[in-house]
């Protein structure tokens, strides 16, 4: 609108300049008629006032725009400085995170949704060791990290800095759940210093319970010591006949063995052996038993049985310690059977355990006696030591598992034993056998 307005006024200025000059140069007097002139005079005027109007209307649509212009400047500078301010909060907040994370005593693992350690804490750095970062989190597990009896915690070899002598940190690993993206956060607690001391309490329980048992023990271990130094007082006897002499030194080597036997289950008991574990495959274990038990079962006139239902489970556990504990548990089934029973070593799988069951037709046990069976120094029989199913228990506990027992007299028994199917690491460890029966030892 501004430019036709603009053309039409500049139109009327030229003709009016060239009717002029026509006039004056030519000297004529009444080139146009005084009408047209009027005509043009208007038309002019016409032009000017709506190039007025537009320029008015102009200059207030630019001074609009100059003030939205000017708001939108400074809702910008408003919103910058906002945008500043959070900025400055975050990187404080950053700031303050990484001090905290530094400073904390437990490590911290960040781990993508590849599994891969992105960012670690010095504390992790110092429990683990370096390099961490780019790492694969299984890799690390395999390579530096040993499995115990207890879910989530682990063994850390690591070198000290003061005589380069390597040593073992008790720790526990606790992870976030995933976030959408897969990614995780581990924390790593330094638990050396209080699983030293739940060993010291527990050894402590261990040594109260012997003192408590003191008068038992006295008894036990007069009995077969009294019996050892009769029949070697026999042994100076010149009269003794070579066959009676030999009889006499048979049963007093026997009787020093079992004191021998007796002094060991004590030991053992009291001591609480760190134990070695190990992947295991359950199938070779049974078979493993098999060789060793069965030929002793046989020779007593009874039929071992073995029914496995492992399935190619394994289970990261101490071989010896359960190999013993089971060995345990079928000695005495042998010591409570008659000739033609069947003595019965199953295994089965249930949800997240695995169960084994020894299950005999002997003489069974009292139900007076069933509450204190696992008990250390309880015993029914004259030749036990009260320790052979405590150290059973303390073997299966420390794998982190539980036994229990089922019997019924005159018609046998069955110990249950249950252990769950991802076993990892250290505990007590018994050793290969106890002397027998049902009443602990």
């Amino acid at each position: 609108m501004m430019r036709s307005v603009f053309n039409a006024i500049l139109r009327l200025i030229w003709k009016n300049s060239v009717e002029f000059r026509i006039y004056n140069t030519n000297q004529m007097i009444d080139i146009e008629s005084s009408s047209s002139t009027i005509v043009d005079q208007e038309q002019l005027k016409l032009a000017f006032d709506a190039f007025n109007a537009a320029s008015e209307q102009l200059s207030g649509v630019y001074q609009d725009l100059q003030l939205q212009v000017e708001r939108l400047t400074y809702e910008l500078a408003l919103a910058n400085g906002e945008l500043h301010r959070q900025l400055s909060a975050k990187e404080a907040l950053s700031q303050k995170l990484t001090l905290l994370l530094n400073a904390l005593p437990g490590g911290v693992i960040a781990l993508n949704a590849n599994e891969r350690v992105e960012q670690v804490n010095p504390a992790a750095s110092l429990i683990l060791g370096d390099p961490l970062v780019n790492l694969s989190w299984q890799k690390i597990t395999d390579e530096r990290l040993l499995p115990t009896a207890i879910a989530n915690e682990w063994n850390v070899e690591w070198q000290s800095g003061g005589d380069n002598a390597m040593k073992q940190r008790r720790i526990r690993i606790e992870s976030s759940p995933a976030d959408s993206a897969g990614r995780r956060i581990l924390l790593i607690h330094d638990i050396t210093e209080a699983y030293a001391m739940q060993e010291q309490i527990r050894r402590n329980q261990r040594l109260t319970s012997m003192g408590e048992m003191a008068a038992n023990l006295a008894h036990q271990l007069r009995t077969p010591l009294s019996t050892a130094l009769l029949y070697a007082s026999h042994l100076g006897n010149d009269a003794l006949l070579p066959g009676e002499r030999q009889k006499f030194a048979t049963k007093t080597i026997e009787r020093l063995k079992h004191l021998e036997h007796l002094t060991g289950d004590m030991l053992r008991f009291v001591k609480g052996e760190t134990a070695q574990f190990k992947p295991v495959e359950i199938s070779a274990l049974l078979t493993e038993l098999q060789q060793v038990i069965e030929p002793q079962i046989k020779r007593s006139g009874m039929v071992f049985n073995i029914h496995d239902h492992s399935q190619g489970v394994n289970l990261m556990t101490d071989r010896k310690a359960l190999c013993g504990a089971f060995i345990n548990l079928l000695e005495n089934a042998v010591q409570v059977s008659a000739v033609g029973d069947e003595i019965t070593l199953s295994c089965d799988l249930k949800n997240n355990d695995v169960v084994f069951r020894v299950h005999d037709n002997g003489t069974g046990i009292d139900n007076m006696h069933q509450e204190h069976l696992f008990e250390p120094f309880f015993t029914t029989r004259t030749e036990g030591t009260g320790l052979g199913l405590a150290i059973v228990r303390a073997v299966v506990q420390s794998m982190s598992g539980s036994i229990e027992v089922n019997s019924t007299p005159q018609l046998g028994s069955e110990f249950i034993i249950r252990l769950p199917k991802t076993i990892k690491g250290g505990g007590i460890a018994g050793d290969e056998r106890d002397a027998g029966g049902y009443s602990n030892g």
